[in-house]
């Protein structure tokens, strides 16, 4: 079973240690490719990358003029590097141009059969459009509609149709054990989301201690109907002690093993799930909706495809996807990435395919010239450990994205250093505070275990934009994100990095900590599991 991350709910979390002051004892100075870069800047960045805690992984940095091209500082730019989240960019690149910013996902509730006054001869059709960002309260808004339409009765069932999208649930080399994370959901053309972070085909548990130490924690399940069974208990603990909380899943079946302690004086805790078959999930629901707005409802759900002949009996729009881009970019959603690729897929190519999808995203970089040095891309959200980009492809499209019709939506969407608001600072929120760098860093993270990245822009007070990329690859020691922040904080100024000596044999720096509530990225660099 695997155990899924816990998260108190609402609850500060400490900000991000960033711009420490690195020292160039320790590694040997790293010297870019070629003339790496002149000046201060150059022996500046040279040693913040000498620090300890790069010692023996891969790094790859880039710093451009975004206006002109010009190469200010360069490391070792056209090495393959695991870019987790920030291919991201590239995704959301390749959705604007060939989906375009009011492009919609509809979902659409048929009747499969004659009415013969409010009883419908055969299937309610539930018809998934691909909708991420599809709520329960807009399946209840549905049936609002059907039972408006004078449907009091359905002699068959609900028909869970999902066939928009191809039945492959999950992209090239995503780990076994990480199938019941939130961040790893099942991928379907009908699924649904508890809340407006879109966290596709996953419920929420929210846990709350019990009034007496000892007592059960009250368990909360978000959507109610979900169907799935939970068994075990959170035990309430002492106040001020650890959460030890765990929620478990067995891969292949939605049932969820609780077990752990809370603490007396804790918050509501929650675990978001990603469940087994997100079909389901939806219809069930649905058919809920339905029995509470009078719909009788004959038959059991079941799932396929819309029989030939059906009608619309209602459908519901998404927001446009220039909206959606901002908790697929500011939040690092995975799920949405997914269904974008396999959207690219239907609309360009008419499968709804990984491999349809992706191949329309090549097509796009080869027609705009963004593939200046190789590179491999298996899913649209970089979770796979197959994937590999260089960060001169992640500046050349950097650049490249500042002439398109499409910026204004893409760079909003960017996360933006130290702003507290969860849909503006996004992953950055807790990050680069108090330095020149707060405000004006609008940037892609990126982070799995061994992997700690950063790609965007970086307005200077001189008015000059900065397009850069940082990928750090195989690192098993303490974190090397102050060394990233630390970097960014230098181009931020012409300030020289004043040394701060780092002692090897000393404490190690803490990893990140989740920089919200809800935060795959940063909860996964703090716990290096994933």
């Amino acid at each position: 079973m695997q155990s899924i991350p816990v998260r108190r709910l609402a609850v500060p979390l400490a900000a991000v240690l960033v711009a420490l002051l690195l020292t160039g004892s320790g590694a040997a100075p790293t010297s870019p490719a070629g003339p790496g870069g002149t000046g201060a800047l150059a022996g500046d960045l040279d040693r913040l990358l000498a620090d300890p805690r790069l010692a023996g992984a891969e790094v790859s940095v880039l710093v451009s003029d975004a206006a002109s091209g010009q190469e200010l500082y360069r490391h070792d730019p056209d090495a393959l590097m695991l870019p987790a989240s920030t291919q991201k960019t590239v995704t959301a690149a390749a959705a604007l141009d060939l989906l375009g910013q009011d492009h919609r996902f509809t979902t659409e509730v048929l009747a499969a059969g004659p009415r013969t006054g409010g009883r419908l001869e055969g299937d309610l059709v539930l018809r998934g459009g691909g909708d991420p960002s599809l709520l329960p309260a807009d399946l209840d808004a549905l049936a609002v509609r059907v039972a408006a339409a004078g449907v009091t009765e359905v002699a068959g069932g609900v028909l869970a149709d999902a066939s928009r999208y191809d039945a492959d649930a999950l992209a090239a080399a995503w780990a076994w054990d990480d199938q019941a994370a939130y961040y790893s959901p099942q991928i379907s053309a009908l699924t649904l989301t508890t809340d407006s972070d879109d966290d596709v085909g996953s419920v929420r548990l929210t846990l709350t201690p019990d009034a007496t130490p000892g007592g059960p924690a009250a368990v909360r399940l978000t959507p109610e109907q979900a169907p799935v069974r939970i068994s075990g208990q959170v035990i309430t603990g002492p106040a001020g002690g650890a959460s030890t909380v765990q929620v478990d899943r067995r891969p292949g079946d939605n049932d969820l093993v609780l077990s752990g302690s809370l603490p007396a004086d804790a918050g509501p805790t929650g675990a978001w799930v990603a469940i087994d078959d997100p079909a389901r999930l939806a219809g069930t629901v649905f058919a809920a909706a339905l029995a509470r707005h009078g719909v009788t409802v004959r038959g059991a759900l079941r799932e396929g495809p819309a029989p030939a002949g059906a009608t619309v009996l209602a459908a519901h729009d998404s927001a446009q996807l220039g909206a959606l881009l901002v908790p697929f970019l500011k939040l690092s959603n995975n799920g949405i990435a997914e269904h974008l690729v396999k959207e690219i897929g239907v609309v360009r190519a008419g499968s709804g395919s990984w491999a349809a999808g992706l191949e329309q995203v090549r097509g796009f970089l080869t027609r705009n010239a963004l593939e200046p040095t190789p590179a491999r891309q298996v899913d649209g959200s970089g979770l796979s450990r197959q994937n590999l980009l260089t960060g001169r492809r992640l500046v050349a499209l950097l650049r490249f994205a500042r002439q398109q019709p499409w910026f204004g939506a893409w760079y909003d969407a960017l996360p933006v250093a130290g702003d507290p608001r969860r849909m503006v600072g996004g992953t950055l929120t807790d990050r680069l505070r108090g330095t020149p760098a707060e405000g004006r860093l609008h940037a892609k993270t990126g982070s799995m275990t061994g992997v700690d990245a950063l790609a965007g822009y970086l307005d200077r007070a001189d008015g000059r934009t900065l397009a850069f990329s940082v990928l750090v690859n195989n690192f098993a020691g303490p974190s090397p994100r102050p060394v990233i922040d630390a970097l960014v904080v230098r181009l931020a100024s012409d300030a020289a990095v004043a040394p701060r000596r780092v002692d090897p044999t000393g404490p190690a720096v803490p990893a990140p900590a989740p920089a919200s509530a809800h935060d795959w990225e940063n909860a996964c660099a703090a716990a290096a599991r994933c």
